[in-house]
């Protein structure tokens, strides 16, 4: 009877290489500690440059072995348009089940062997199988909405989220720190960003259940939450290094916030690494990290600004056709027209705002929907306004737009994590960096299946011919 030898890859967006070292080295990532000691140790190198250096790009390169100069998928929410198999389609026709957690801009066919929950910015693709939509659509919505102070969920909403979790795996763990994390912010009135590490907890309870049923072949399992961190807080964690200085109390309150996000994935992962057992091959891979963003400290650092109406903003561009926006990441908004004619006439109207001299979004068209994203970087007055090129019409900037509350604080770097833990847990150190498109021929290499053939990268196994595990 053929073994069975599963793969599990561990998506912890973004994290550091050289952050990882130093908190191993001060003792706080006891199970990161021990997976690298146990594993091929590897930095993956992304081989893009800004703007191309994103991680919904960069994850697409991981899942199918394309590069991006091949797949074109450039934002967030456009999997479904990817023309290439991933892994886990692959795995599939070859009749094994996998189990998709989470991972950026995936795409499946409709024969899909097991389950797939998108990305929470994933916001014209569904789950599979439905059962995964309530848990999707609570996950969602806090993700979306995250900066504002009302998460748009109704009270069915929060029964169906419930009702779904006790049914997939809601640990006593999870929900006495999701109690504790709540009576915190009754208590002291902040703290709502330690949100993000109670949502990874709801995420690996429902991971483990499905896990534990389906017993897949290849599984992954992404996080975002310790990525969010460094983009907003590595100012607090490192201040020497920036010229705009946080203030003292977002110092006290902030500046051990990355410590805590690499605290929270070594938890996990150790939790992870004790599901799977000792026969699967675990990889850790983050695709990119991130470094101290430093190119607008000159400029007073670099700002965010949200829409807060989306009704408001289009009404006031002069849009008067049928659409449909949606939120996805930061000041990045997508909108949906019926056809592609009336998505150019939008992308006209909103080109025509401006603050000042300054043109307010900047668009992009796809097809019949446009891509636009608040492009003002720099803080704004109060009683600023935003003016309709051409005319007398204005209204106040804040009456569109909100601002986000932290300076932008890290920024993508292409260097990033990848370990190996191979069955024999021999630790090793490749001293060459590895190509993102690797990844994916050698997860088929180890589970004996060939690569298709617009898979461009090689397997990084010593001997590719030479299958880990016997071919279905």
């Amino acid at each position: 009877m053929e073994r069975s030898f599963p793969v599990v890859l561990v998506e912890f967006n973004e994290l550091s290489p050289l952050l990882m070292d130093r908190f191993i080295e001060q003792g706080h990532l006891p199970h990161l500690k021990r997976m690298r000691d146990q594993s091929e140790v590897c930095i993956s190198e992304a081989e893009e440059k800004p703007p191309d250096l994103d991680p919904w790009i960069q994850w697409v390169n991981v899942h199918t072995g394309v590069p991006f100069s091949q797949h074109g998928i450039s934002d967030l929410s456009q999997g479904h348009k990817l023309r290439y198999k991933s892994v886990w389609s692959v795995v599939s026709d070859a009749g094994w089940p996998v189990w998709v957690c989470g991972s950026m801009n995936v795409r499946y066919d409709e024969n899909i062997r097991g389950y797939i929950l998108p990305d929470p910015w994933a916001t014209d693709f569904e789950p599979y199988p439905h059962e995964l939509k309530p848990y999707f659509h609570f996950i969602q919505q806090n993700v979306l909405e995250y900066t504002n102070e009302r998460v748009p969920l109704t009270k069915s909403d929060y029964v169906k989220f419930m009702k779904f979790m006790i049914g997939h795996g809601l640990s006593f763990t999870t929900v006495e720190a999701t109690v504790r994390q709540l009576l915190s912010e009754k208590r002291t009135g902040g703290g709502r960003w330690r949100r993000a590490f109670i949502m990874d907890k709801f995420q690996f309870d429902m991971f483990s259940a499905i896990y534990r049923q389906l017993k897949p072949r290849f599984s992954t399992f992404f996080l975002n939450s310790t990525a969010h961190m460094q983009h907003c807080y590595w100012r607090h964690m490192q201040p020497e290094l920036f010229t705009i200085a946080p203030k003292s109390d977002e110092q006290r309150k902030f500046g051990s916030a990355i410590l805590k996000g690499y605290q929270e994935m070594d938890g996990l992962l150790g939790r992870l690494v004790k599901l799977v057992g000792d026969d699967a091959i675990v990889i850790l891979a983050t695709a990119l990290s991130q470094q101290p963003c430093l190119l607008y400290e000159e400029k007073g650092g670099k700002h965010g600004y949200r829409v807060s109406d989306y009704a408001r903003l289009m009404t006031f561009a002069g849009v008067t056709c049928r659409y449909r926006c949606a939120a996805v990441m930061a000041e990045q908004f997508w909108i949906h027209m019926e056809s592609v004619s009336e998505a150019e006439a939008v992308e006209t109207r909103l080109r025509t705002l401006r603050l000042g001299e300054r043109r307010v979004l900047d668009t992009r068209r796809e097809g019949s929907s446009v891509f636009a994203s608040c492009q003002i970087t720099q803080a704004i007055d109060s009683d600023a306004v935003v003016q309709v090129d051409g005319s007398e019409q204005t209204m106040p900037f804040f009456n569109l737009f909100y601002g986000l509350n932290n300076m932008k604080s890290g920024m993508h770097h292409p260097d990033g994590i990848l370990w190996i833990r191979h069955l024999h847990r021999r630790h090793t150190v490749r001293p060459e960096k590895v190509s993102l498109v690797s990844i994916a021929p050698t997860i088929l290499d180890m589970l004996g299946l060939a690569k298709p053939q617009a898979m461009k990268g090689e397997s990084l196994l010593a001997n590719a011919t030479e299958s880990a595990v016997p071919a279905a």
